[in-house]
């Protein structure tokens, strides 16, 4: 599916560092900001190893990226970021884990979640992907289903007043030939390289534009496109049912969730 006019309401981003985001889907994310949607940024970690100046430690690196991707986030128009503050370069995909982020699902209800691909290890001839992305990847997708949308799980979640909530789509970035769906980001790809600017701690004396420009490019080739984001994308609630949802009636719980 190429160009998708779908928009959702509300849209969760869950990554591993400040400019994961920046440099896979904030296309889209800027996209469906400007249509209306609310975005929140979920950050695993503050990045606090990725400035390698002498002399700089981790807490005044958490600083420096923490305030890189506020702006960011500002930039391609999000309404929130929340930063989980584990540890970078030891990200652990653990229960811990995957009960924050159910909190922070049940607590902003989107309607999408979009994360990484947590099968990917070797990404290109060049590029292993980081073990912290492929554990944040994995800890979102555990969240996502079955949890976030079972009652009988994180029950102690109730006593917050946060119920049940099963998004309705899972946005998954790909790197290679498995997407099914291509987002246009003609009109918001400026917005992208903006933001991925925002990050001055990582981009050093390098233009990002370039690359950004070509990537997107090639996911859009033989598309009605200039540039796209791609996504594998997993669809957990049908139309009917998420109507029904909308207009509050009682989640079904289906028969893998009761297992």
């Amino acid at each position: 599916m190429a160009n998708s006019p779908y928009i959702p309401k509300s849209a969760m981003v869950i990554v591993a560092h400040p400019d994961d985001i920046e440099f896979s889907c904030a296309g889209t994310t800027a996209r469906w900001a400007r249509a209306g949607a609310q975005i929140s940024y979920v950050l695993c970690t503050s990045g606090d190893v990725g400035i390698a100046t002498p002399g700089m430690t981790k807490t005044r690196a958490a600083q420096i990226r923490e305030e890189e991707a506020r702006e960011a986030a500002r930039i391609a128009g999000a309404a929130e970021i929340i930063f989980l503050h584990e540890p970078d370069g030891m990200l652990p995909a653990t229960l811990d884990l995957r009960t924050t982020l159910v909190r922070e699902i049940r607590r902003f209800r989107p309607e999408v979640v979009i994360t990484g691909d947590p099968t990917v290890v070797f990404a290109g001839p060049e590029y292993i992907n980081h073990p912290d992305h492929r554990a944040a990847a994995l800890a979102a997708l555990e969240a996502v289903f079955p949890a976030a949308g079972q009652p009988n799980l994180f029950e102690e979640l109730a006593e917050e007043g946060l119920r049940a909530h099963k998004p309705r789509k899972v946005y998954v970035e790909v790197w290679d030939n498995h997407a099914d769906l291509f987002v246009s980001i003609d009109e918001t790809i400026e917005i992208k390289i903006e933001a991925l600017r925002a990050h001055k701690s990582q981009m050093g004396e390098w233009d990002p534009a370039p690359f950004v420009r070509d990537w997107a490019e090639k996911a859009a080739k033989g598309k009605e496109m200039q540039y796209a984001e791609a996504y594998r994308v997993i669809t957990l609630e049908n139309d009917e049912n998420w109507g029904k949802l909308q207009a509050g009636a009682e989640p079904v719980i289906e028969a893998e969730e009761k297992i």
